[in-house]
């Protein structure tokens, strides 16, 4: 997280307020029927992964699902995942990582610092080492892949869809789920999917559609998983979708440390945060807490097949 520089003579109001942003949330109340953190970043978040592991356990978040969003974060979940019993993976290429590929990183926006373009050719070589890991016994999950049109424009989109295809079709291959991102894209990935077949599970992490689309998901078996931002103020439409969404259909998720729920947006997220997420979720859907716990408990370990 970027820190707020204070300036000589300044109050130190800016430093002092982002000092808060940076302390962690407390503890919630523990659930009471244990549930899975559906997507996170563990490889993002601060401390270690037992420490992390820890905190999300002393809440009843006994399982989280790892995600690579590149090379290196995808060799990373699958070796975390054959580390920690409570750790499974998923490994994909990130919709915006392939355009970096393919295209080149000058700026060095990404994890791995600037880049020089590799055409078809490394984005190709990339995605083979993604079929060779989706193998792995621990790796349940192809993800995060999909379409991003929020950060890529047109000159990325080729590569893009070309990643995307070839991810399908290594989920299908190996029997895993597909973890899709999409971000203003809903249309396109709809399209993908029906063009290619999708697998037999699949998966909207951090779920953005409204609740036209979340009845054409129900419509095709796909799973909907919804994040901390379902509990912002200006998430109605997030929050008609799940209202819509049968539970059987229904995961949960921190995507960390993104997204930390209301009242600590804009606070460093991570899986122990998961039953605020989850409880504003069952006041949404009319359910209690155990009911929706239960389901979402269910459906992960149906999903990611643990």
């Amino acid at each position: 997280m970027a820190k707020t520089a204070s300036t000589p003579g300044g109050s130190g109001k800016a430093s002092g307020t982002q000092k808060e942003k940076d302390v962690p949330p407390p503890l919630p109340e523990p659930l009471r029927v244990p549930v899975a953190d559906s997507h996170t970043h563990l490889d993002m978040q601060t401390g270690t992964v037992e420490e992390a592991l820890a905190k999300a356990a002393s809440v009843g978040v006994r399982t989280v699902i790892q995600v690579g969003c590149d090379l290196a974060g995808s060799r990373w979940a699958a070796e975390t995942a054959a580390a920690h019993p409570g750790v499974w993976a998923t490994v994909a290429l990130h919709p915006n990582e392939a355009p970096r590929i393919v295209l080149g990183d000058p700026d060095g926006w990404s994890r791995q610092g600037a880049r020089e373009p590799g055409g078809d050719t490394a984005l190709d070589a990339a995605l083979d080492e993604i079929a060779a890991l989706a193998a792995l016994p621990q790796v349940r999950g192809v993800g995060e892949t999909g379409l991003d049109h929020f950060r890529t424009g047109p000159e990325g989109m080729a590569a893009q869809e070309r990643s995307f295809r070839r991810h399908i079709a290594i989920a299908k291959d190996h029997g895993k789920a597909l973890v899709i991102h999409d971000r203003e894209a809903h249309d396109d990935v709809l399209r993908v999917l029906a063009e290619e077949g999708a697998p037999d599970t699949v998966v909207f992490h951090c779920y953005s559609g409204d609740a036209a689309m979340a009845e054409i998901c129900a419509e095709r078996g796909y799973y909907m998983s919804f994040a901390g931002n379902v509990t912002f103020k200006n998430a109605q439409p997030l929050r008609d979708a799940l209202a819509v969404a049968p539970l059987d259909l229904v995961l949960v998720e921190t995507d960390a440390p993104f997204l930390t729920p209301v009242p600590y947006r804009g606070r460093p997220n991570a899986p122990y945060l998961i039953p605020l997420t989850l409880r504003a979720m069952a006041e949404v859907k009319g359910v209690s807490e155990d009911t929706l716990a239960t389901a979402v408990a269910a459906n992960t370990a149906r999903v990611f097949g643990y």
